[in-house]
């Protein structure tokens, strides 16, 4: 689930932007952090510490979009690939700076311990990664695969001057028309730029919820960036460029794959042979289980 979490902020900044966000896996990253600094500042519990951290990360998010993303949105996508892989670079040199290169702990977000059920013992840290990621990735999910409002129809009323703004009232709507098609959703009334900064404020919360909840099992460690950026990367292309459903399943596949392989043959073995089936699943379908429904590559 933590892994979902990573992969639908992926997958919200790489539509809303048109390019790849490569300073995503870093988001994740500083979310662990924020935590660590938060709660040594604060003592908050880990409950009222995950709200904290989805802001501070939310902010992040747009400052992403405003440094980073819509400066150089009429230019080439290579040019936001370099300007991501700048900010990811900043985010982890400033961690290194701020709190040394020795990986820290989060907080608990449901303390240590495990519970017992049907006989069978399991961590109250990982079980709540499970409910906390479902219950912030199943309404983003449906609430972004939803069919858009399209505004009624009156046949007897004479035709506006502009058509009216398709889902204008509804951030989820304008945010996946603007994925389909920025340059529609601004002739029809949307504006652009807020939404992309929405989405991406979005994908930062996101992020950091999920650095937060890995990092008390994981510890967080400014170099951590890179290693959650190439699982996200995986989960998108396994599940199809720009599907969210696709990147959920993606996302999914990985962490079973790897908790029941690393059981048999260790952590190692288990990432090896994860490639090996991406590279399977992909010469078999190049455009992901669930295809691209953006139809080009960001």
């Amino acid at each position: 689930m933590a892994y979902a979490l990573v992969a639908l902020g992926f997958v919200l900044a790489l539509n809303a932007a048109g390019a790849v966000n490569f300073a995503h896996g870093d988001l994740v990253v500083l979310g662990g952090a924020v935590a660590v600094v938060a709660a040594a500042w604060t003592g908050l519990p880990g409950p009222l510490l995950l709200p904290v951290v989805a802001f501070a990360l939310g902010l992040a998010g747009v400052l992403a979009a405003r440094v980073a993303i819509l400066p150089l949105a009429q230019r080439p996508p290579e040019a936001t690939f370099v300007a991501t892989i700048a900010l990811a670079a900043i985010i982890e040199q400033g961690l290194t700076v701020a709190m040394g290169a020795a990986p820290r702990t989060a907080p608990a977000f449901a303390g240590s311990g495990a519970v017992e059920i049907a006989g069978f013992a399991f961590g109250r840290q990982p079980l709540a990664i499970v409910a906390v990621g479902a219950v912030l990735v199943a309404p983003t999910t449906a609430a972004l695969c939803a069919s858009l409002p399209f505004p009624k129809v009156n046949s007897s009323a004479p035709p506006p001057l502009l058509p009216p703004a398709i889902g204008a009232g509804v951030p989820a709507a304008a945010m996946r028309a603007v994925a389909s098609d920025r340059y529609l959703a601004r002739a029809v009334g949307i504006p652009v730029g807020r939404y992309v900064v929405l989405s991406l404020a979005l994908a930062g919360a996101l992020a950091g919820i999920a650095g937060f909840l890995l990092g008390h099992q994981f510890l967080v460690s400014p170099t951590q960036g890179a290693g959650h950026m190439l699982k996200a990367y995986i989960a998108v292309a396994l599940g199809g460029w720009g599907s969210v459903p696709g990147a959920l399943a993606g996302a999914l596949a990985i962490g079973g794959f790897e908790t029941v392989v690393s059981t048999w043959v260790g952590d190692a073995w288990a990432s090896a042979a994860l490639y090996v089936v991406v590279l399977a699943v992909l010469s078999l379908r190049p455009r992901g289980l669930f295809g691209e429904p953006l139809g080009r590559r960001a």
